[in-house]
């Protein structure tokens, strides 16, 4: 399972590097392509609460860069 994160970045907020270095330590890795960050979940299929908790957790880290972020997540 994995949850993809696209990010739009604000030109009034954090630099694009400082939140890809947020975003790296939170367990992302970068793509290219549709999405900028991929999380891949070590447990495989976990239920729909989890995902939404670790969303929390990454909005919670980026509060206050100015990121808006989209979320994806597929089984």
């Amino acid at each position: 399972m994995r949850t993809y994160v696209t990010v739009y970045v604000s030109s009034e907020g954090e630099k694009a590097s400082n939140v890809a270095i947020k975003m790296k330590e939170m367990g992302f890795r970068t793509t290219l392509g549709t999405f900028d960050f991929v999380y891949e979940w070590t447990q495989g299929e976990v239920p729909s609460t989890k995902v939404i908790e670790f969303v929390d957790q990454v909005q919670r880290e980026l509060n206050g860069s100015g990121a808006l972020l989209h979320f994806t997540t597929i089984r």
